[in-house]
C-alpha cells in the first residue's frame, strides 16, 4: 500500500459519516482511523436515573457496575482530590510484564514515586511508566489490552 492509496483513506473517512475505521489487510498491514468528534451521549438504565454528557467518542462517558447505580465521569469534587497519571505515548496497555504474571498494582496499593505501574508497548517497544506520584492507587482507568492514546489517564493516585 503506497501514499496516495493511505491519503485516499483518510479523506474518504473525513468525509464519511463513520466515525471509526480498522482495516486489516492481507500483506499484514493493519490501519486504524478514529474522528476526534465530541457527540452528546445519554444513558438510560432500569434504574431512573439519566446522565448526559458530552466527551469524544473514544473515551468512556459512563462505568456502570451491575447492583450500583450509574456513576458520573465528569464529579469534579472528587477528581480535584487524585492526582493522574497519563499516558506518555500512544499504544497498548499491559497491567503486568507477562500474562501469567500478577499485574504490577491492583486497587487499593500503596505506590511510590518512581514504581512501575504498568507497561505501554508501542511500535513493539515495551515501555514502563512509572508512578510520577506517592499515594494510593484509587481507579485503574483501562483494561488489560486497551489501545490508549497520548494524555489518557492510565490510574488515579489519592
Amino acid at each position: 500500500m503506497d501514499y496516495k492509496d493511505i491519503k485516499k483513506l483518510i479523506d474518504d473517512m473525513g468525509n464519511s459519516n463513520l466515525d471509526s475505521l480498522e482495516i486489516e489487510f492481507p500483506e499484514g498491514i493493519k490501519i486504524s482511523m478514529t474522528k476526534n468528534t465530541k457527540k452528546e451521549v445519554v444513558i438510560a438504565s432500569a434504574n431512573p436515573s439519566v446522565i448526559e454528557g458530552s466527551a469524544p467518542m473514544t473515551t468512556p462517558v459512563v462505568r456502570e457496575d451491575r447492583g450500583t447505580a450509574l456513576v458520573n465521569v465528569k464529579n469534579e469534587e472528587k477528581e480535584e482530590n487524585y492526582k493522574i497519571v497519563k499516558s506518555p505515548m500512544v499504544g497498548t496497555f499491559y497491567a503486568s510484564s507477562a500474562p501469567d504474571k500478577d499485574p504490577f498494582v491492583k486497587i487499593g496499593d500503596k505506590v511510590h514515586k518512581g514504581q512501575v505501574l504498568c507497561i505501554v508497548e508501542a511500535m513493539k517497544l515495551m515501555n514502563e511508566i512509572e508512578s510520577e506520584f506517592d499515594g494510593e492507587i484509587v481507579e485503574i482507568c483501562v483494561n488489560n489490552e486497551d489501545v490508549v492514546e497520548y494524555g489518557k489517564p492510565l490510574f488515579k493516585i489519592k
